[in-house]
């Protein structure tokens, strides 16, 4: 018996028997928690269409060009050199989202992820609007292709591919900066083949995932529905159903007025199936916690509906933790929340620290692989290349590099330079030293770079000459 009890864990809702793929019509929902959902979704959508077209002094507020490795991260530019930044904040990232998730389980899903953001509150919302509510979908797949359901699919699928199209220039927008793209845009397909070309495939696979595999995006691929089964215990809060309150003592019976349905021994679930109609990814939630399950609170809506209209209290399927359920146990703070929350706390303070320690600009000085010292006199000459980056939304005029310890003289190949905005700059450098001023036939030197005189970085950078013979 208990093993059949557990059945629904051998297969997921969108699967058939036979292995097909199973179209799930959710009810359209309505409720509180809906409305709620509503306005974040509006938010968060117009976050993120804009983000990648705001700017914090001259920088794009996010922006991912993994390809020319520039990063933006609220404003602040990271480098490659600056990666370690990048390690930092993608660790702080993980363990925010596992404390998130010990707490409230997968409310990341329901209420924020953007794959479910654009499928419940944009293109669900459209099918509705075409197709009708669940039972008209129903009825809409299994009729035969006649006018009209030529007429209501072409309208909904045309949409559905302008919607990806628009959703995949702000994503490419994100890769290649805001600027960029609309520069491409203005000059034309033909001007910007690859521009084009990868914006045809992101539109391509945003319609593929949002016409077809819809929700088995958060099912199949995704894996933080089975990363939660790590990290939930018995006092994570998430949509759950109150077994003790629904199922009585003789579980679940179909409602009559006028019954007393405590002296009958059942619960107040009634079984009117609507939690599990009006869920997007087909599943009971009345089995109890499953990773199918995105959070997304729509059974409760359609409970707290079913129960007030029956006179029963509201409720029956709500946010709480299993002890919650079983014993009646508020919520308290465990030793594993304490702990991940002193983790993050310690990784936000690292981040903080270095973001603010870190170097407006940047120079590193090399010697040229597989040169030699060259003697000149009394003085030993080395050959070098450098790079300057700037870091900073002003360009920098002037920049020379000087000997700090010891003394000598340094050339550089083309004179001094001026180093545009966000660029970064290379060259070549000779660096001259009198033989005895050196004290080792490899010896570390110290460097500053000046703009317009004023010294605003330093660097080191090895010097070789000739061994020194102990007498």
């Amino acid at each position: 018996m208990a093993q059949d009890k557990e059945s629904f864990r051998d297969s997921i809702g969108t699967i058939t028997e036979e292995g097909k793929r199973n179209y799930i019509h959710p009810k359209k929902p309505k409720g509180k928690l809906y409305k709620y959902r509503t306005y974040v979704s509006w938010l968060l959508v117009a976050f993120l269409f804009a983000a990648p077209f705001i700017k914090i002094n001259g920088n794009q507020f996010l922006l991912f060009n993994v390809l020319e490795r520039k990063f933006n991260i609220f404003g602040f530019p990271f480098w490659p050199q600056d990666f370690y930044l990048l390690v930092i904040s993608i660790l702080t990232g993980i363990v925010f989202i596992t404390l998130f998730t010990v707490v409230f389980g997968r409310i990341f899903c329901g209420w924020i992820c953007p794959q479910t953001i654009f499928m419940e509150m944009v293109f669900r919302k459209i099918e509705y609007w075409i197709e009708g509510d669940r039972n008209k979908q129903i009825k809409l797949s299994k009729q035969k292709w006649n006018a009209e359901k030529i007429r209501k699919k072409g309208l909904k699928w045309s949409i559905f591919f302008l919607i990806s199209f628009i959703i995949a220039n702000v994503f490419l927008a994100y890769l290649i900066g805001g600027d960029v793209l609309i520069s491409d845009i203005l000059e034309g397909p033909a001007a910007n083949l690859s521009t084009f070309i990868n914006l045809v495939l992101f539109t391509l696979v945003f319609y593929f995932v949002f016409a077809w595999f819809r929700e088995q995006v958060c099912i199949v691929v995704c894996p933080y529905g089975r990363l939660q089964g790590v990290l939930l215990d018995n006092k994570s809060i998430n949509v759950a159903y109150d077994y003790k309150r629904g199922e009585g003592e003789n579980g679940r019976k179909k409602f009559r007025k006028k019954e007393n349905r405590q002296e009958l021994g059942n619960g107040d679930c009634i079984d009117c199936m609507q939690c599990v109609n009006v869920c997007p990814t087909g599943i009971d939630i009345r089995n109890g916690t499953q990773l199918e399950c995105v959070n997304c609170t729509a059974c409760i809506d359609a409970c707290d509906e079913v129960m007030i209209k029956t006179g029963f209290e509201p409720g029956l399927i709500r946010y709480a933790s299993e002890d919650n359920i079983a014993k009646g146990e508020k919520f308290k703070f465990t030793p594993r929340i304490i702990a991940y929350s002193a983790v993050l706390s310690l990784l936000l303070s690292i981040f903080v620290v270095l973001l603010f320690l870190r170097n407006d600009v940047e120079t590193n000085i090399l010697r040229l692989p597989g040169q030699l010292y060259e003697t000149k006199g009394d003085t030993i000459s080395n050959i070098y290349t450098f790079k300057f980056i700037n870091k900073t939304v002003n360009e920098i005029e002037d920049v020379t590099i000087r000997l700090i310890s010891p003394e000598g003289s340094v050339t550089m190949v083309g004179g001094t330079y001026n180093v545009p905005k966000q660029e970064l700059k290379e060259g070549t450098l000779f660096i001259k030293i009198a033989k005895d001023d050196l004290k080792k036939s490899k010896e570390k030197i110290e460097l500053g770079v000046y703009s317009k005189g004023e010294l605003i970085n330093t660097t080191k950078t090895n010097f070789l000459g000739p061994k020194k013979i102990n007498k």
